[in-house]
């Protein structure tokens, strides 16, 4: 299968779960999810989605169920919106990206701070000197 069209379908899929979890999942457990991407196979038989949770500790296990018990009506919804001759087979994987990324954000904010604690005393030296 062409890769650019599993590509279209992968975005497809994405925008999709996103709607179907923003709109349409009534499970109370449901938080914050961001659906950050959708990784098919080349024959679209089977796809990963890649969500990212927010929240506690509790908030992210509850949200993780509901996300797992929902599965069958998530794939129901793509199997209507989505015209496939297979509706492809979900698994959702925790992306951890995103908090990767706010543990590198952190550091680097970290790091400045203390550059500007450093350098904070040097310049009060030199206008000491001066005068």
């Amino acid at each position: 299968m062409s890769q650019l069209r599993v590509e279209k379908v992968q975005e497809l899929m994405k925008q999709e779960i996103s709607e179907i979890i923003l709109r349409e999942l009534k499970d109370p457990r449901i938080g914050f999810v961001t659906v950050t991407s959708v990784e098919c196979t080349g024959d679209l038989r089977e796809a990963k989605i890649y969500v990212s949770l927010m929240g506690s500790e509790q908030q992210v296990k509850d949200c993780w169920a509901g996300l797992q018990s929902s599965l069958g009506f998530i794939r129901r919804e793509i199997g209507k919106r989505i015209r496939l001759r297979f509706t492809p087979e979900l698994s959702f994987v925790v992306d951890k990206s995103l908090d990767y990324s706010a543990h590198i954000q952190e550091l680097l904010l970290k790091i400045e701070a203390e550059d500007k604690a450093k350098k904070a005393p040097e310049t009060d030296n030199v206008k000491k000197e001066e005068h």
